[in-house]
Formats: C-alpha cells, sequence, structure tokens
C-alpha cells in the first residue's frame, strides 16, 4: 500500500542493539561482511543466514541461505521453522534461532508499535453465522492442573539459551515439583480427556503433549510470567 510505513525494529543479539529502518536492510550469518556475523569460523552458520526488510509498508525476515533452516519463536513461545529461501512477514515479537555447528545464536526482533495505517488492529472481526466452534472454556483448569502444565512446558516459556520447544518427560516435570510421578500423569491424562471431550484437537497419540502444549500456548492458559509459579532449581 502506498504510503504505508513499516517503522523500525529492534534487533538484539547480547548485550548488542541495531535499529533499523525502513529503507535499510539487515543482514545476519557467518560472514564478516554481514551486518550481524554471528561467528565466522563457525561452518554450520550460512555465510548469509538471513535478512531483515521492510517492503510495502511491512517488515521480512528473509531466510538468504540455501541449505540451513531458521527457527522463529513468537512472543509466548511458539516454533516454527522457516525453510531455506522462504521469507514471512513479521507481526510482533519474535527471537529468531539460527543453529550452528559449536553454539546456537538468538536474535531478538522487537516491534514496539504496529505502524499505522497497515491494517493491523485490535478491532474484532465481523460475526461469522453458524454455530460456534467448543473452545474448551466449559472446562475447569485448577492451579495444580496449571502448575502441571508449567512444569512439563517450562522449556517453552524458558529466554534463550534455556528455551527448549518440547515437553519434558513426566519424571523431570514431577521432580520439579516434587511430585509423585504418577500424580503428574493421572492429573495431565485426565485434562487431556477433558479438553478432548470439550472439543481441542489432537490431545491423543503420540504428539498429544505437544499439541497440548501448544494450545496452553496459544490460548494464554500458559504465558512465561507463570515460570514463578515454580520452584526454584
Amino acid at each position: 500500500m502506498p504510503g504505508v510505513s513499516a517503522g523500525r525494529l529492534t534487533v538484539g543479539l547480547g548485550d548488542r542493539h541495531f535499529e533499523l529502518h525502513e529503507g535499510e536492510e539487515l543482514t545476519f550469518g557467518r560472514s564478516q561482511q554481514a551486518t550481524v556475523c554471528l561467528d565466522p569460523s563457525d561452518l554450520g552458520i550460512s555465510r548469509l543466514a538471513g535478512s531483515l526488510k521492510a517492503e510495502s509498508g511491512v517488515w521480512w525476515l528473509v531466510n538468504r541461505s540455501t541449505v540451513r533452516p531458521l527457527e522463529v519463536v513468537d512472543d509466548v513461545g511458539i516454533r516454527t521453522v522457516l525453510p531455506p529461501e522462504r521469507r514471512v512477514a513479521l507481526v510482533g515479537p519474535v527471537t529468531v534461532i539460527v543453529e550452528g555447528a559449536t553454539r546456537r545464536h538468538a536474535l531478538t526482533i522487537d516491534m514496539p508499535e504496529p505502524p499505522e495505517g497497515s491494517g493491523r488492529s485490535s478491532s474484532p472481526l465481523p460475526a461469522v453465522e453458524g454455530s460456534p466452534t467448543r473452545a474448551a472454556s466449559d472446562v475447569s483448569i485448577t492451579p495444580a492442573d496449571k502448575l502441571a502444565l508449567v512444569a512439563l512446558f517450562s522449556g517453552y516459556l524458558e529466554s534463550f539459551p534455556r528455551y527448549d520447544p518440547h515437553p519434558k518427560s513426566y519424571a523431570e516435570a514431577a521432580a520439579r515439583l516434587a511430585w509423585p510421578r504418577t500424580t503428574l500423569v493421572k492429573r495431565v491424562e485426565y485434562l487431556r480427556t477433558r479438553l478432548t471431550n470439550a472439543g481441542v484437537p489432537n490431545l491423543l497419540g503420540e504428539n498429544a503433549l505437544q499439541h497440548l502444549a501448544e494450545w496452553a500456548l496459544a490460548t494464554g492458559l500458559v504465558t512465561r510470567a507463570d515460570l514463578e509459579l515454580l520452584p526454584p532449581r
């Protein structure tokens, strides 16, 4: 859309910060010619791993590698994979993880304010006719249920470098809470059954815990602030 401004981005890597305005491009990778050189000696990182640039009022993250994917983690902790030579529009704060042979690097991308006139607003969507989708709103989540979920999914909630988008094992989560493992298993299994009966999909089967984690994060049932509920390590 002509005349629409993409605003600015703040990109962080450790204690380094870069402010990026429309018309500018930030590149990152192994090359010392990149705006952000991650590690010139790590051959597991592409010479040019990715870039950030505005186009038509929208900021884009581009995977500039031909062989290596990027991991993109949104502000609630859900991870997506950006394949080589693909791009994604940025609509909120994200962390981009670049996996090297010797270590992982994380670039934080902050968008303080949506650009005015971008079409991204908080106004409600128009009503759609038909029966409402079941959203598990009638399932009661007790404080103990929530504590169990936070312990299981704490890896999603941790900041880099502790971020780990995989559920903990039942044994590890139970040990963190000082609960018997069987107590945790029964509580989570009962919750999964109730949510499944209320219409939440994909909570049975091999990847049930991963789907439960993504549902809990996407609905805001567990957030990074809930890490304070866990006992100290």
